[in-house]
């Protein structure tokens, strides 16, 4: 393979996957372990597992990446710590995928000599973002599957360094929001996009107006025939293929599809067909081509994962006829995930395409008609075959005893200056004119709103975007400097890759912002020593680890403790949403959109509400209190319920 041609990454959720991928030819394999996974669902691997896999993937000439690529609570630290050294030392991979800060230092402490990639939900999303990035020692970026070609050719301009590599989606399911901006499975929850534990709420009915719709529910992205365009940008060395909590059928034909598109582009129509075998959604090509954009949730077809095979007619003997030829041994499922009566049945004997397929007896009068079924899996006769020669390879390996690790990991102790008491501040966030509430508070202003005309004042703390894309960077940039010049030192930066827009950050006030998801003294020992002065914290916290970082934080703290706290942001809207109208979930909750410069925020109509616990937190020693506030449209009415998000729950 020559520098210029891409490695194929593909994904791996389970063993049979795994050897799909080698079966297909991939160039490379990401699997994550059984905890502290972005893909938590997938059934994932033991570290005995991956052990013999990598060295099975390994004699046929394939990397390994290790998606490590959730955050850590303060608590899990030490186990983090232990995990890696068992990586370290038993399984020969090649790289961390990580989205956590704290893994810099985590995976340094436990002997890491390999590469870094920087994961899609670290949110690294405009160019000078990327000296950052690779300041701290990533090697890879994975870029955001929002971008259009446009935008990944100007981060490939301004990769900083010869041995940086970024690396792209070309496949596989999309989400609503985007990557590490969502926070909707949590706050309907306690389950945490963040830590691989989404319950996919995008995907449910909403309704609007009386207007019900999976208005949230997206197409699936392929960048198919496109790729001939990525691969002149040299600087994308990898195209990734979603799907770890996918079937070995779909990762065995999507990878085929891949490696034909690249190295034999004439093929196209074989290729393509690979894609449509592979069972997935219809597809998307999104913002790639800014002439010509796709907006996803604007789809023809069910968008529930898998190939759609037909509708169930006749409850009382409930049948379809299928759209596709069933196999012996295909999976299906009946229904949606998120409807209760949706059942997985496998198919036991051949049925021809346009033919009849019975359900189970059980399913008598238990689905509605109408409902769709999809396959899921196909257990193909040539897949099955290689996938057994492999297994028996695999199985010829010798097995890695893993042995407990010695406790090496010492909390990191605290200089008294910050443990000692600071005087508390209260800052009032707001995005327009804001009717002052606590004359005691200071005042926040997203420095973004009126299209970066607001006049920067030296008394104000200026709030940068939780999302900041390529075509915006120069207006923030100026915006900054000109703030700078009028007095301004005061800055909440709503990312880490942020800090590149400042020339000196060490002689301002740089205070990470509650969009930067930190979960534990780790991310904040690394903040510190790349120039911010103070932390706010993630709201999405549970009780406990609210009340522990502060003992170890390197950094002064903060807390967002009451206001309107995004369910979502994201690039696109549905056409049949309106913004600034309350919708309903099935299960009753209202929100509404608003669109501030290019993006969409979705917020729920009650909100976060910390202020009973206020005292607690100042006792745990956090010093800096916000309270963020949002226009809220005419028409809506603020429920008034308890907002204490994750506090009384375990963050999962």
């Amino acid at each position: 393979m020559s520098l210029n041609t891409p490695k194929i990454l593909a994904p791996a959720g389970d063993k049979n996957s795994f050897l799909a991928a080698i079966a297909a030819g991939a160039d490379a394999i990401y699997c994550g372990l059984k905890m502290f996974s972005a893909r938590m669902e997938a059934e994932n691997f033991s570290i005995e597992e991956l052990a013999k896999l990598t060295t099975l993937a390994k004699s046929k000439n394939i990397l390994v990446y290790i998606a490590f690529n959730c955050i850590i609570k303060e608590s899990e630290q030490e186990k983090v710590f232990k995990i890696l050294c068992k990586l370290c030392r038993y399984v020969d991979f090649d790289a961390l995928i990580v989205q956590d800060l704290a893994m810099i230092n985590l995976a340094n402490k436990a002997g890491l000599n390999k590469e870094l990639h920087l994961s899609t939900l670290g949110n690294c999303t405009f160019p000078s973002g990327l000296k950052t990035a690779n300041q701290l020692g990533f090697k890879k970026v994975v870029l955001p599957r929002e971008f259009s070609i446009d935008e990944i050719k100007e981060m490939a301009k301004h990769t900083p360094a010869e041995d940086m590599e970024l690396e792209m989606f070309v496949h596989g399911a999309l989400c609503y929001s985007i990557s590490g901006r969502c926070y909707w499975s949590s706050w309907f929850g306690g389950k945490s996009s963040l830590r691989g534990r989404c319950v996919q709420p995008c995907r449910r009915m909403y309704e609007q107006k009386g207007h019900k719709k999976r208005h949230f529910s997206c197409m699936d992205f392929s960048a198919d025939v496109l790729v001939k365009i990525l691969k002149q940008i040299p600087e994308i060395t990898t195209w990734k293929i979603e799907g770890r909590k996918k079937s070995p059928h779909y990762v065995y034909y999507a990878v085929k599809a891949y490696k034909l598109l690249r190295d034999d582009p004439k093929k196209k129509k074989e290729a393509l067909s690979f894609l449509d075998y592979a069972m997935g959604r219809e597809f998307s090509h999104y913002n790639l081509l800014s002439q010509r954009i796709m907006n996803p949730l604007e789809h023809s077809s069910e968008t529930a994962s898998g190939l759609f095979a037909g509708r169930i007619q006749n409850p009382a003997s409930p049948f379809f006829i299928t759209r596709e030829a069933l196999l012996p041994s295909d999976l299906l499922r009946i229904g949606f995930e998120d409807d209760q009566f949706h059942s997985i049945q496998r198919v036991t004997r051949a049925v021809p395409k346009k033919g009849k397929f019975f359900l189970s007896k059980q399913s008598k009068f238990k689905v509605k008609k109408g409902t769709p079924v999809y396959l899921i899996d196909r257990r193909g006769a040539e897949l099955a075959t290689v996938i057994k020669s492999l297994d028996a390879e695999l199985q010829d390996i010798e097995t890695t005893s893993i042995r407990p690790v010695e406790n090496r990991f010492k909390t990191q102790i605290v200089p008294k200056t910050v443990k000692s008491k600071n005087r508390t501040r209260e800052i009032t966030l707001s995005r327009g004119r804001l009717q002052q509430q606590n004359n005691t508070a200071e005042t926040g202003v997203w420095i973004s709103a009126q299209g970066y005309s607001s006049p920067p004042s030296p008394k104000n703390w200026l709030w940068l975007d939780p999302i900041l894309f390529p075509g915006e960077e120069s207006i923030c940039s100026e915006y900054i400097a000109k703030a700078q010049k009028k007095g301004a030192k005061n800055f909440v930066l709503n990312a880490l890759w942020q800090l590149s827009l400042f020339k000196n950050p060490k002689q301002l006030n740089l205070w990470a912002g509650p969009f930067c998801n930190i979960t534990n003294s780790m991310t904040i020992t690394t903040l510190k020593s790349s120039g911010f002065s103070g932390a706010i914290v993630s709201p999405e916290l549970d009780q406990q680890t609210f009340c522990s970082l502060p003992q170890t934080s390197a950094l002064p703290l903060g807390v967002v403790i009451y206001g309107n706290w995004p369910l979502s942001i994201s690039r696109v809207i549905s056409k049949d949403l309106k913004i600034n109208q309350a919708f309903t979930s099935p299960k009753g909750e209202t929100a509404w959109i608003s669109k501030h410069n290019n993006n969409y925020f979705v917020f729920p109509n009650w909100y976060l509400d910390l202020t009973s616990k206020k005292e607690q937190l100042k006792k745990a020693g956090f010093s800096l209190f916000v309270n963020i506030h949002e226009n809220i449209p005419r028409g809506i009415k603020i429920k008034n319920r308890p907002g204490l998000w994750n506090w009384d729950l375990k963050l999962l």
